[in-house]
């Protein structure tokens, strides 16, 4: 029998799924949008970008975009989000170099629900661009529009991140997948979590795709299920090979151009489709946005508590004085649990979908019985990895 308060490998069964993916999004339950396509809202920010600078205006267009997100069909599309492309040609022309110089030193390391390699990634695009051409970005980054459907659904002070990916012809497609946060957990860490927890991570950030280039069916645009992140059980459910089957049958695409942005719950079943065009590089920045809520109110020196415990921890346990359950206790009140943010460039995702943790490393140390000096050193080589 199934504990109350957790799912497991079967919850979010196919005819949930089914019954819940079957809705049809009414023309009127969207009043602001241009039109409606495949149970997506398509919203002209040519017209509608007036809207943003009259404070009840925004409020109602913002309230519409929360709604598609949660309780709608979980995805929208902003047509011209750029009213002026230029500053995406210009981070275009800047990720390029990006890109070619990271390959050139050897880089390309692992991707999220893809095989390494299969494409140019660039991870932290957001620090990058800032860095190499500061007025580039704040061209770019200084939209009015992403700005206004991050607040919609995170609020204020929510924290930016992006990544751009690059698909060329015969990229293929992606495995059908929820995102960041519980998305990125194995299916045995997620089930740990309780199901008030499944909820919460859907409404702790935004997924978006800033299209770098016209993105005709056949380049791959990104595979859709809409109303799928409605299923309570979908982080454990997307991983079976029944619903996998149902999303490739059922998961629709838009086309997009140049300047339009697409953004999407994370809980929405999703996955980038197969390039099968013959020349077009398909080229997003995929943008992830945090609420401010999913901080610590202290700072704490982790490193610092981890190499102060360890010694204790070594001795307590040949003495017999706590016991497995009690250490992992304390190395989970001590050490950093979770293994982001870090930096994916060098600390990647390799075999899994999350690097190690430093509460991990402890963990591993301990039961392999390093020396206090041997786990100093690895500590030290664990945080330098994670620093940007």
């Amino acid at each position: 029998m199934r504990d109350a308060g957790y799912f497991d490998a079967e919850s979010g069964d196919l005819a949930e799924l089914a019954a819940l993916t079957g809705r049809r999004l009414e023309r009127a339950e969207v009043p602001l949008a241009a039109e409606v396509a495949r149970n997506v809202p398509i919203y002209d920010m040519g017209a509608r970008r007036v809207d943003l600078e009259d404070a009840g205006a925004r409020r109602d267009l913002m309230a519409e975009w929360a709604w598609v997100l949660g309780q709608g069909p979980g995805v929208l599309v902003l047509k011209r989000a750029y009213a002026d492309t230029a500053p995406i040609d210009r981070a275009t022309a800047v990720y390029e170099a990006i890109i070619a110089k990271e390959k050139a030193a050897g880089g390309g390391g692992a991707d999220h629900f893809a095989a390494a390699g299969a494409n140019d990634r660039i991870w932290n695009s957001l620090q990058k661009l800032c860095v190499e051409d500061a007025e580039t970005f704040a061209l770019y980054f200084g939209n009015p529009v992403i700005d206004a459907v991050c607040e919609a659904w995170l609020g204020p002070f929510h924290q930016m991140t992006a990544q751009v990916n690059l698909v060329r012809p015969g990229g293929k497609a992606q495995a059908a997948h929820r995102d960041f946060h519980l998305g990125f957990q194995t299916a045995e860490v997620a089930a740990r979590f309780p199901a008030h927890v499944h909820a919460l991570s859907a409404v702790m950030t935004l997924q978006g795709a800033i299209a770098h280039c016209d993105m005709p069916l056949e380049s791959g645009p990104t595979m859709l299920l809409p109303f799928s992140q409605l299923v309570p059980g979908g982080y454990m459910a997307y991983r079976r090979a029944e619903v996998a089957e149902y999303f490739r049958a059922h998961a629709v695409q838009l086309p997009l151009e140049k300047g339009d942005a697409l953004f999407f719950n994370p809980a929405l079943y999703h996955a980038a489709g197969d390039n099968v065009s013959r020349d077009i590089n398909r080229m997003a920045n995929l943008v992830q946005v945090s609420s401010a809520f999913g901080r610590a109110m202290e700072a704490v020196d982790r490193m610092a508590m981890c190499r102060a415990l360890y010694p204790a921890l070594t001795r307590l346990k040949a003495e017999g004085r706590l016991d497995a359950a009690g250490i992992a206790a304390a190395i989970g009140a001590a050490a950093e649990g979770y293994a982001f943010p870090t930096n994916l460039d060098t600390d990647p995702p390799v075999g899994g979908l999350a690097p190690e943790t430093q509460a991990a490393l402890m963990a591993r140390a301990l039961e392999e019985g390093w020396a206090a000096e041997a786990f100093e050193d690895a500590l030290r080589a664990h945080a330098a990895k994670r620093r940007p």
